[in-house]
């Protein structure tokens, strides 16, 4: 009985806090916030007289909420500002989707007053197809005046204007050729070329990798990389990576010899107590103890290394002036280790995570172009963070 009377207290809490919330919307003026939650709560047992605070609450904010609109419409058609037009058409849409939201609750009956809640509906269509029309004249217009203006900012402007027109009117005119025309006029093409200011000769499979920006995955809505010049297209910027030092090590191969002793378990014995006579345990059998002995073994460890380390410059340049905008230093690093080892004596005397060592044979240092392709690597990530935390255009 406790249980249902706490489910029971626990679900009028609930609502009225629902309703207090409804409430303070409604004060605060946020109508569609009050009309969200009145209506949610409507949506399953509407008639109960627990929900009659909700319709009140509904049928005021809807009223509220259309005055409003509607006043807001009629003031901004007076002012004849074509940057009105878009919030004109959405506040016929605002209308007409609040009606749309309320309509499947209807009828909501007040029981005190012994009627239903009025909520007044109109017919927006002509004033939705009107302000639609408005909108997409004006959008047309101006971006028609906006491509004659060559500026890459107002192209760019062009297009989100005319994707936003393609949503509300779909195939509207020839907007559609213009957007592509707009997308193409407002893309910052980039040239991407390499140097080589060190005393080494770079792999070209390195070069190809390092500019075979697919791979990179860094073309966006409004950058297009290429590594080669394409017939008929203008480059605003260049990005030239300059490789400024090459390091690659001797090879180098140490040997060391050292032993390892250590006390190991090897099988079992019997415990003996202090004069040497067997424990048994309970059941009068003897008690097994690890068997600890002492291991020792003598290792011969041999290390191959060779590390090569790569310092280049991305250099952005603006085409147009034939300056640089920003240069960023950049080092990378590979480092070939093979490490192997023989020994002597009890191999369980070295520390486990050692014995993969003593299965590793010698194998051939790789080459030093093979070393600066590898390095290469390690250059084309960081490149590729370059690229992705510095836009050419801020």
């Amino acid at each position: 009985m406790k249980k249902i009377t706490f489910i029971i207290a626990f679900f009028i809490l609930l609502s009225s806090c629902g309703v207090k919330q409804t409430q303070n919307n409604l004060a605060s003026g946020n109508y569609d916030a009050a009309i969200d939650i009145a209506v949610s709560n409507l949506r399953t047992n509407k008639d109960k007289k627990g929900k009659q605070d909700y319709i009140y609450l509904l049928e005021e904010a809807f009223a509220k909420a259309k005055e409003r609109d509607l006043n807001t419409i009629g003031f901004l058609s007076k002012e004849n500002n074509p940057n009105n037009l878009e919030k004109i058409y959405n506040t016929y849409l605002a209308l007409n989707d609040r009606q749309e939201k309320i309509k499947p609750l209807l009828p909501l009956k007040l029981i005190n007053e012994g009627r239903n809640a009025i909520f007044p509906f109109d017919n927006y269509n002509d004033g939705i197809i009107s302000s639609k029309n408005n909108l997409s004249n004006y959008l047309y217009a101006n971006a028609k005046a906006l491509m004659l203006t060559k500026n890459k900012m107002n192209y760019r402007r062009v297009y989100d204007d005319l994707a936003y027109l393609d949503k509300i009117n779909p195939n509207y005119k020839d907007v559609a050729k213009i957007m592509d025309e707009a997308q193409f006029k407002g893309t910052d093409f980039v040239i991407v070329y390499t140097q080589n200011e060190t005393n080494m000769v770079i792999p070209t499979q390195l070069q190809n990798d390092l500019l075979d920006f697919k791979s990179y995955k860094l073309n966006d809505k409004w950058t297009v990389y290429h590594s080669a010049k394409q017939k008929g297209t203008n480059y605003d910027y260049g990005m030239l990576i300059n490789f400024r030092s090459i390091f690659i090590s001797p090879e180098q191969i140490k040997e060391r010899e050292f032993i390892k002793e250590r006390q190991i378990v090897d099988g079992q014995k019997k415990q003996l107590d202090a004069n040497g006579r067997v424990v048994l345990d309970r059941q009068g059998k003897p008690v097994m103890i690890d068997n600890l002995v002492n291991a020792s073994v003598n290792i011969y460890e041999i290390r191959q290394f060779k590390s090569c380390q790569i310092t280049a410059k991305v250099d952005y340049i603006d085409n147009k002036t034939n300056q640089s905008i920003e240069s960023f230093p950049i080092a990378s690093e590979f480092v070939f280790e093979n490490i192997y080892s023989t020994y002597k004596g009890d191999r369980r005397a070295a520390d486990a995570n050692y014995y993969a060592y003593f299965d590793k044979r010698v194998v051939p240092f790789p080459t030093s172009e093979q070393m600066v392709y590898d390095t290469g690597e390690d250059l084309k990530a960081k490149i590729n963070a370059v690229i992705t935390r510095n836009q050419f255009r801020k």
